[in-house]
C-alpha cells in the first residue's frame, strides 16, 4: 500500500496531538516498512512549516512532500471546503489518505482515514478559540459522512464519537498513544531546589489548573511547590504568579523527563481529555500520579493513578498526602501500566484498520 499521512499541525509548537501525530506516524512507518508499504508524509504548509516539519519527521523513514504557501492556514481551509482539486494531483495515486486536524482534503480514490482526539469543540465550546470550534466542527461533519475508517486515541473517545457523531462504532478503531523513549526512570532528575508538584498543560480553561494554585495554599506548611510546564493558551489563567508557584513555559522531552523524575508527584487535574499523554509519561518516568477523576482519564491511569474530583481543592489535597505516602507502591504499578503502551503497537493498529478497512 502507499500511504499519505498529513502532517501539517507538525509545523507548530509540540502540543500533546501534535506528538501524538510524530509518535503514530514513527510507528506506522516502521510497521509499513515491515510489511513492504509506503508512507508519504505531506503537508501544504507555511515558510515556518517548511523549516520545522523535517526537523521533526528527523529519523521517520517516510517521503516528505511539502509545499510552501504564504496564508497556509486559509489555503487548507478553502481546499478542504472547496473539495478540488483531488490530492492525487499533488502526491500521485495513493492507496490510503489519513488527514489529521486541520484539513480535510479531497481524493479521487482510495480509503479514507483521520484521527479523532477529542470532541471538546462540540461539547464545550467555550473551553476552545472561535477558530478551533469552526475548524474541528467542519472536520467531525466531514470525517463521520466520508472516513471509511475513524481511529481514537481512546476506547473513551471511540465511545463519544459513535455516539455524538453518529458513526457506526465498528468503523472507529482505538488506537492508544505510546511514550516517547525519553521517558525512562534512569537518568537525571530535576532539582528545583525544593520538593514539587509538577503538572504539564498548555495553559488553558479545560486544563483545570486553578484547583492545584488552592490546593496548594490548603497544604500550607508542607514546603511543597508547584511546577507548571506547557505554553501559553487563552483564556482566563488561574493565579499562577504566587508564592511557590514555578512556572517553566515549554521544555523539550528530555528537560521534562527529568522534571517528571524529580517530582514528589505529577498532578493531572483535566476537567475532559481525549487520553491524557503526560499521565503515561510520568509513570514510566517513575513518578506517582494523581489525575483528574473524569472517566476520559480512565485508560490512562488504569489501576495506577490516584484520582480526585477536578473541581475539588480538598479532595486533591487529600490525594496528594496518600501519593506521597505511597511513593513506591505507585511507582512500581505505574511502570507495570505504562508498560503496555507503545508507538510502535500506534502504528501497527493505524496499520491493521488500514487493511480492515481496505
Amino acid at each position: 500500500m502507499r500511504i499519505a499521512f498529513d502532517v501539517s499541525p507538525l509545523s507548530h509548537e509540540r502540543t500533546g496531538v501534535n506528538n501524538y501525530i510524530r509518535g503514530s506516524l514513527a510507528g506506522l512507518a516502521a510497521a509499513a516498512q515491515a510489511a513492504g508499504d509506503e508512507v508519504v508524509a505531506f503537508a501544504p504548509t507555511s515558510p515556518e512549516g517548511r523549516r520545522v516539519i523535517p526537523e521533526a519527521l528527523e529519523g521517520i523513514p517516510v517521503e516528505l512532500r511539502l509545499v510552501t504557501l504564504y496564508g497556509a492556514h486559509g489555503w487548507r481551509t478553502t481546499w478542504s471546503r472547496l473539495g478540488w482539486p483531488p490530492a492525487e494531483r499533488w502526491l500521485g495515486p495513493f492507496d490510503v489518505l489519513h488527514f489529521t486536524d486541520w484539513m480535510y482534503p479531497p481524493q479521487r480514490a482510495g480509503l479514507r482515514a483521520t484521527t479523532i482526539h477529542d470532541l471538546v469543540p462540540l461539547h464545550f465550546p467555550r473551553w476552545v478559540t472561535r477558530r478551533t470550534r469552526a475548524m474541528h466542527s467542519r472536520k467531525y461533519r466531514n470525517a463521520a459522512r466520508t472516513c471509511d475508517v475513524l481511529f481514537a486515541n481512546s476506547a473513551f473517545t471511540a465511545d463519544d464519537t459513535a455516539a455524538t457523531l453518529e458513526v457506526p462504532r465498528e468503523r472507529i478503531v482505538v488506537a492508544h498513544p505510546g511514550i516517547g523513549e525519553e521517558f525512562v526512570a534512569v537518568g537525571p532528575a530535576a532539582d528545583l531546589g525544593a520538593p514539587y508538584l509538577l503538572t504539564v498543560a498548555t495553559l488553558e480553561p479545560r486544563k483545570n489548573l486553578g484547583v492545584l494554585v488552592e490546593a496548594l495554599t490548603l497544604l500550607g506548611d508542607m514546603g511543597l511547590r508547584l511546577a507548571v510546564v506547557g505554553g501559553e493558551g487563552w483564556g482566563e489563567q488561574p493565579a499562577l504568579d504566587r508564592a511557590g508557584v514555578i512556572r517553566l513555559g515549554r521544555v523539550d522531552d528530555a528537560e521534562l523527563a527529568r522534571l517528571y523524575r524529580g517530582a514528589s508527584a505529577v498532578v493531572y487535574p483535566s476537567r475532559f481529555e481525549g487520553f491524557g499523554m503526560p499521565i503515561t509519561e510520568a509513570m514510566a518516568s517513575g513518578a506517582p500520579v494523581v489525575a483528574s477523576s473524569h472517566p476520559s482519564l480512565d485508560e490512562a491511569c488504569g489501576p495506577a493513578a490516584l484520582r480526585a474530583d477536578p473541581e475539588s481543592p480538598e479532595a486533591w489535597v487529600v490525594a496528594i498526602g496518600e501519593a506521597l505516602s505511597r511513593t513506591e507502591e505507585l511507582t512500581a504499578l505505574g511502570f507495570r501500566h505504562a508498560a503496555t503502551f507503545s508507538w510502535a503497537r500506534t502504528g501497527e493498529r493505524f496499520l491493521e484498520g488500514y487493511k480492515q478497512f481496505a
